[in-house]
C-alpha cells in the first residue's frame, strides 16, 4: 500500500487478536511498529516477530502515564510517530441492564473511552511536534452501530468511540490528520477468552457468526488489512469514516426470512434474561 513503507507506528492493544494482525501487517507494509499493551510479555513476543524493526511497551492505556510512557518510548527508539491504532479495549460484564455496577461501568469506559480519548490527544500533539501530519485509525465495533441487551457498558464505550472520531477527524482534516475507525463484526479473539460459557461470549461465536451473509466469522487478518488501508496513502480523502468490517452483519433486516426471521427461540432466550416474569 502506498505511503506505509520507512513509517513509524504505534498499535495499542497489540500483544493478541486485531492489534497482534495489525502489527504484522503494517510490519510487512515496511513499517516500524512499536506494540503496547499491558500484557507487556506478549506485547514483546509480537515485536520481536515483525519483519522490520519493532519495539514493545507495558503500558495501560486508560492513563495519562501509560499514555506518555509509550509515546516517550517511540520517540526514543525511532524519532517519531507517523501512524496510530488506537485499538486497545476491553469487553466488560455481561450482567444485565439491573445489575451491572457503577465500577464495572467505569472499568471498560476508562479503557474504551478514555484510552481512545488520551492516545487520539498524545498523537496530535506529537504531530505538532513533528510539524503536523499524520494518520489514526480507532477500533469501533458493529456495537458501535446497534444495539443488545447485553455487554451495555462495552456498547455504550463503542457508540462514545465515534463520538471522538467525528469531533478528531474535524479537528485534524485542517491539520493534514486523517481519523478513520473500523468496526468489526465477529471475530474470535481472546477478547472473550473468559466467558466461553456465557450466551454471546467465546464458544458461541462461529454460530452466531454463521448468521451473517458471509456465513463465517472473520479473522483478525482480515481486520488488519483495512486498518492498513486507512493508514496508507490509498485513503488519502477518507476521514472520519466508520468501515464496517462485520461479514455484512450490519446491513442484515433481522425482520425478514432471509435475516433469520423465525429462526431463533426468543422465547427461550427472553426466559433466560428476564425470568419468567
Amino acid at each position: 500500500m502506498r505511503g506505509l513503507a520507512g513509517k513509524v507506528a504505534v498499535v495499542t492493544g497489540a500483544a493478541g487478536g486485531i492489534g497482534a494482525a495489525t502489527a504484522r501487517r503494517l510490519a510487512d507494509e515496511g513499517v516500524c511498529v512499536v506494540a503496547v499493551d499491558t500484557d507487556e510479555a506478549g506485547a514483546r513476543t509480537v515485536a520481536e516477530s515483525l519483519r522490520t524493526e519493532g519495539t514493545w511497551v507495558g503500558a495501560d492505556v486508560s492513563t495519562e502515564g501509560g499514555v506518555a510512557a509509550y509515546v516517550q518510548a517511540a520517540v526514543d527508539r525511532f524519532g517519531r510517530i507517523d501512524l496510530h491504532h488506537l485499538n486497545a479495549g476491553i469487553p466488560g460484564s455481561f450482567a444485565t441492564l439491573p445489575e451491572l455496577t457503577v465500577a464495572e461501568f467505569d472499568r471498560v469506559m476508562a479503557v474504551n473511552v478514555r484510552g481512545v480519548f488520551l492516545g487520539v490527544q498524545a498523537a496530535f500533539r506529537r504531530f505538532a511536534a513533528q510539524g503536523g501530519g499524520g494518520n489514526i485509525v480507532l477500533t469501533g465495533s458493529i456495537g458501535s452501530l446497534r444495539g443488545s441487551a447485553d455487554l451495555l457498558a462495552y456498547q455504550t464505550s463503542k457508540h462514545a468511540v465515534l463520538g471522538i472520531l467525528r469531533g478528531a477527524a474535524m479537528y485534524g482534516g485542517p491539520l493534514g490528520v486523517r481519523v478513520n475507525a473500523v468496526a468489526p463484526g465477529i471475530v474470535p479473539t481472546d477478547l472473550f477468552a473468559a466467558t466461553p460459557d456465557v450466551a454471546g461470549g467465546r464458544d458461541d461465536m462461529s454460530r452466531r457468526a454463521s448468521s451473517t451473509p458471509l456465513r463465517r466469522a472473520g479473522t483478525g487478518d482480515e481486520i488488519a488489512g483495512v486498518v492498513a488501508f486507512l493508514l496508507s496513502d490509498d485513503a488519502a480523502y477518507m476521514t472520519g469514516e466508520v468501515v464496517s468490517v462485520d461479514g455484512g452483519a450490519s446491513i442484515v433486516s433481522t425482520v425478514r426470512p432471509s435475516g433469520g426471521a423465525g429462526a431463533w427461540d426468543f422465547a427461550g432466550y427472553d426466559r433466560s434474561l428476564y425470568g419468567d416474569s
